[in-house]
């Protein structure tokens, strides 16, 4: 009498929708031994893939008939598509199988391999289910770059979004809160420049975000953010970018602002640390005394207290509470605050200071527009000679592709200078308040507002030096205002001054508008003003 091991396989959308149910299958094996006198030695259960025999029962059976050869003599299964959807991979496993004294036999599709014949309908059994397979992930691959095609984002939503289904049964993505804020304000930290993506990560993680950090550089680097699919490169066809269905996060040239800084195109003057100690918010500002190094700082605790130090390091002993050295840090901050009642002069000076800084943006847009340009015009070009037959229709798809590319991207920067032209009246309308509480604003802020204000205001590092606290060169528009401060407080009563940083914008009484001819003192850089002209005060 034969002995056999009953081989079981199913997979959960067989099961569904043919009816390959492991109780069924047990079923007829069971029937087909009893019928032919089989004894059964062992069942092995499988719920596994066919498309190769990395399935884990199948190894340990594997293993198992290579312990105790020769304890079986038939491995037998319902129809050959249970045992593989690989014919390669088949007929290895039926050699391997031969040569350990096991043969593989399926009860309703049964074959006498003895017979040479018989390998032609071996060999349809087991091609008929790979082509099956094969047609599904065709399948499967079609219906998925359609729907790319179409704008719909195919898997499982990205962070800061949440896959839906709408009324007809169609699914989507939509953006889902806290993790889209957290996302929009991390593309736009990196794009600012002011901390690494590191730093941005952890602070992200602060803020709620969840992830691991091999995610976090992925969704920074996924358009989907911005409102496009990739669709990947597939037989004719080349990779590319489209728009997408759903609701950007993201501004599409904040999203290439992001990418030129991952790429290390786009660099920053200065990069801000993390700090994560409140009453330390000069630290990797200050200038030690003694060695010339970057001091940091660190807290000490006390029996009943804590003390905040800023230190140097390496061998150097320099320290200093830093409890004095931020009050004096505030007392500096207060001489650049505007004077309430020249609020008009401020407004008139920023505005000149904005349009003489901008005026590059002119030449930036029409630099653009040369490049957009010059593309189109290598597109017609190409174009011409493939229609000449001078190159052939590869060259000119790959060519094609990377111009297309490239002219997206030069467009989208077009129509962010477009986006990106403000008011700047309306913004000092709402601004010049906010301006005269800076001091309000650094003390009330969180550390990395404080610490954005003191980079923003003074780019250069301090000196401390017989603790006093030193500043270096301050920003250009906080140097007028404290200039324009100190002078005006001086001349109260209107006397005759030399006051070169005043714009001749500021209609001035009992005068008239100087002409060329007037002999005229050294360029302000605003305006020049005529020599014996009487500066008021204005109210």
């Amino acid at each position: 009498m034969k002995i056999a091991d009953l081989y079981i396989r199913v997979s959960t959308d067989e099961q569904a929708d043919k009816g390959y149910s492991q109780r069924g299958q047990e079923e007829l094996l069971r029937r087909y031994c009893e019928i032919n006198k089989i004894t059964i030695r062992m069942i092995i259960f499988e719920d596994h893939s066919a498309k190769t025999f990395n399935r884990p029962e199948w190894k340990k059976y594997l293993l198992e008939l290579k312990k105790h050869k020769g304890k079986t003599d038939l491995v037998l299964f319902l129809k050959w598509d249970r045992f593989s959807r690989n014919a390669g991979d088949a007929y290895q496993m039926i050699n391997t199988l031969r040569k350990l004294g096991v043969e593989p036999q399926a009860i309703e599709q049964p074959l006498d391999l003895s017979i040479p014949e018989n390998k032609m309908m071996l060999a349809f059994y087991l091609a008929a289910p790979e082509v099956e397979n094969d047609r599904r992930a065709l399948n499967v691959i079609t219906g998925m770059r359609r729907a790319r095609k179409e704008g719909r984002y195919m898997g499982l939503a990205p962070v800061g979004y949440k896959n839906r289904t709408d009324d007809n049964g169609r699914k989507y993505i939509a953006p889902y809160e806290p993790q889209a804020g957290i996302m929009r304000w991390a593309f736009d930290e990196i794009a600012k420049g002011l901390y690494n993506t590191e730093q941005v990560y952890k602070l992200a993680r602060q803020k709620g975000f969840k992830g691991t950090k091999s995610l976090f550089w992925f969704a920074i680097r996924n358009p989907v953010y911005c409102g496009k699919i990739f669709l990947p490169k597939y037989r004719d066809e080349e990779s590319r970018l489209l728009k997408a269905s759903h609701e950007p996060l993201i501004t599409e040239d904040l999203y290439y602002q992001v990418q030129d800084v991952l790429d290390g195109r786009k660099r920053s003057p200065y990069k801000l640390k993390v700090a994560s100690v409140t009453s330390l918010p000069l630290r990797g500002f200050l200038v030690c005394p003694e060695c010339g190094k970057i001091l940091t700082g660190s807290i000490s605790r006390g029996r009943s207290n804590t003390y905040a130090y800023y230190h140097c390091f390496m061998g150097c002993r320099f320290r200093h509470r830093a409890e004095g050295v931020n009050d004096q840090f505030l007392q500096e901050l207060r001489k650049y605050i505007p004077r309430s009642e020249m609020t008009t002069l401020y407004k008139i000076i920023i505005q000149e200071a904005w349009q003489s800084q901008t005026a590059h943006l002119q030449d930036d847009r029409k630099q653009l527009l040369i490049q957009i340009k010059d593309i189109e015009s290598k597109l017609a070009y190409i174009r011409d000679l493939l229609a000449s037959r001078q190159i052939e229709p590869e060259d000119f798809r790959i060519m094609k592709s990377d111009y297309t590319a490239a002219l997206e991207k030069l467009e989208v920067k077009l129509n962010a200078q477009k986006d990106d032209q403000i008011n700047i009246a309306d913004l000092l309308n709402q601004g010049i308040d906010k301006l005269l509480k800076i001091d309000c604003a650094y003390e009330t802020g969180t550390i990395e507002e404080k610490r954005q204000i003191i980079g923003s205001m003074f780019p250069e590092k301090f000196n401390f030096e017989k603790n006093s606290l030193r500043t270096g060169r301050v920003n250009e528009a906080a140097r007028l205002i404290y200039q324009i401060n100190n002078e005006l407080s001086g001349n109260k009563k209107g006397q005759n001054g030399n006051k070169s940083i005043l714009s001749c914008q500021v209609g001035m009484r009992g005068f008239e508008p100087p002409t060329s001819s007037t002999p005229c003192w050294r360029d302000t850089g605003l305006r020049y003003i005529p020599k014996g002209v009487q500066i008021y005060r204005l109210e």
